[in-house]
């Protein structure tokens, strides 16, 4: 009997060890260091408050966000419904072959000549920058960007546990290029690539012929990649964007990052394409594309008949943003203490504010502040920074809104900067 009792308390001792084994355990387990340090969207960290606002009767104008409110081409819904496949496969890894045929027309169309198997279908543009990043670059290496960026860089250099370092640009040039010699001056031995986006998100800016010729000069004399981020190609309103495809001495070392989202207004499908003329790269690439297996099918399929004939569809977007860009460039001189510039290209800009800090500003505005029972969502330029405290008195604005509801937010925000001021 004793023996029975003591093998018992063996069997309980066990037990207890085991749970206070397990309790322990728990409290040991911490998420990885790139997921503590992975910034929240600064385009969508304010959407909650939005939502609630709008619950209680107040009507929200979003200039957070580049979602364009015109209506998506019909020939890609078509394209969708009339697909007879009678078993939706996977694709391959580098794309359909129907795909990445039109994505070299589409090139075409803009004096851009990739042959097929140059190309990459991505999930979106997202996705072909992070690959980018990831074949280029080993951990902590270093990728230049030209700041304010675009804020998912930062994530996605997170993903690819790459550092960004960070070049100023100031709202005086209209966000324009430093000197080939400051461009230079933070080159380091871990530097492996120049990212850079012309139209740019978030500010509009297209950087010349010149200003692109002094990183690629730093980019031959040190040996670097140049990740082109060209999803806003079309939308270039006084001066034509330049592709880093026609600087042939980089041929070697340019990555085209492109994206249907923008330009066809179908921010949904995430179709996007990696182009480049090094084998290298697209084999390297096209391993970590067979890893995540394939981009969907009936998505590269739907794109197709855009890809094949772009114009048709891009220039009444184009025109379109133009016109906005126009009304939000005068509306905002109209206001005291803005500073404003007219912005080149995309459909952003970023302004300075006569606040001390936006994000707060930004929060407040949503949270608390209506003017006819209406209020405005903005994006805090913080997040669109790599270096820390710099935008602190800057927001991007997208002018994703028809006329009249352009007009009626930019009046809100007045307003609003009206009472900020005399409140804070």
């Amino acid at each position: 009997m004793r023996h029975n009792l003591n093998r018992y308390h063996a069997i309980e001792t066990t037990d207890l060890k085991g749970a206070v084994d397990k309790k322990t355990a728990v409290s040991l387990v911490k998420i990885s260091r790139r997921g503590r340090e992975m910034q929240k969207s600064p385009i969508r960290k304010l959407a909650a408050i939005a939502e609630a606002r709008k619950k209680q009767g107040i009507h929200v104008y979003h200039l957070n966000i580049g979602q364009p409110d015109l209506p998506t081409p019909s020939p890609v819904l078509d394209a969708m419904h009339k697909i007879s496949r009678r078993t939706i496969e996977y694709a391959p890894s580098n794309g359909l072959p129907e795909s990445l045929k039109a994505w070299g027309k589409y090139f075409g169309h803009s004096g851009i000549i990739f042959d097929e198997s140059e190309l990459i279908v991505t999930t979106g543009g997202s996705e072909a920058i992070t690959l980018a990043m990831c074949a280029v670059c080993d951990a902590d290496d270093e990728i230049i960007v030209f700041e304010p960026t675009y804020a998912n860089y930062n994530g996605f250099a997170g993903i690819a546990n790459v550092k960004l370092r960070a070049i100023p640009t100031a709202i005086e040039s209209g966000f324009h290029l430093p000197s080939e010699e400051v461009i230079e001056s933070f080159v380091t031995n871990r530097t492996r690539a120049i990212l850079y986006c012309s139209p740019s998100n978030p500010t509009g800016t297209i950087y010349t012929r010149e200003e692109i010729q002094r990183f690629v000069n730093i980019a031959l004399k040190h040996g670097l990649f140049i990740l082109s981020d060209e999803a806003y190609r079309e939308f270039s309103y006084e001066k034509k964007a330049i592709s880093i495809a026609e600087f042939t001495q980089v041929r070697d070392r340019a990555i085209v990052l492109d994206s249907c989202s923008k330009k066809f207004n179908v921010c949904g499908v995430r179709i996007g394409v990696l182009a480049s003329h090094n084998k290298e790269v697209i084999s390297t690439i096209l391993k970590f594309c067979q890893a995540r297996l394939s981009v969907a099918t009936v998505e590269q399929l739907s794109m197709i008949p855009l890809l094949e004939n772009p114009e048709p569809y891009t220039r009444p977007i184009v025109e379109e943003f133009k016109r906005r860009r126009d009304l939000v460039c005068e509306e905002l001189k109209t206001i005291p203490g803005v500073v404003s510039y007219i912005p080149e290209g995309a459909f952003y800009i970023v302004v300075g504010l006569p606040v001390k800090d936006s994000e707060h500003f930004s929060r407040w505005l949503i949270e608390e502040f209506e003017y006819e029972r209406e209020t405005v969502l903005l994006a805090p330029a913080q997040g669109f920074y790599v270096t820390p405290g710099k935008g602190i008195n800057e927001v991007r604005l997208a002018f994703m809104l028809n006329i009249d509801d352009l007009k009626q937010s930019l009046i809100i925000l007045r307003k609003a900067l009206e009472v900020y001021q005399r409140t804070f």
